[in-house]
């Protein structure tokens, strides 16, 4: 049976457009686009992993503000269940530190981009959206 990894990820939002995150090379689904995120460690409510895992990968600070879309996607490497919310950048800007481009995008436009699965039903809904 393939491991199950649950992990989160953040929908910010601001000037009503949405941050987009690739990436990079040496990871895996290299290239392809995700909302920044990460794994919930041992002890943490999905939000505190969503603020910590933004303030470790682009060295910003968000609000969480309500819950978007949950999906589960079987990879080859586990079971993904992505929870992705909807959030507030209320300090810094976003820095490259695990991705390989980061950029702010209208939701029109999201569709555009070549996403990791798990993250497609959260672009689908979010496209739809006036902010």
């Amino acid at each position: 049976m393939k491991k199950v990894i649950d992990v989160v990820g953040a929908i910010i939002i601001k000037d009503k457009k949405i941050l987009c995150a690739q990436r990079g090379r040496e990871k895996s689904l290299a290239l392809k686009w995700e909302f920044p995120g990460g794994k919930i460690e041992a002890g943490e409510t999905p939000q505190l992993a969503l603020e910590r895992e933004i303030r470790e990968e682009l060295a910003s600070s968000i609000a969480v503000t309500e819950k978007f879309e949950e999906t589960v996607y079987e990879y080859d490497f586990g079971i993904v269940h992505l929870t992705t919310f909807l959030c507030q950048l209320i300090e810094g800007v976003p820095k490259l530190t695990e991705h390989q481009e980061v950029r702010w995008v209208e939701p029109n436009q999201l569709a555009a981009l070549d996403w990791a699965p798990a993250d497609l039903p959260a672009v689908k809904k979010l496209g739809v959206l006036k902010l």
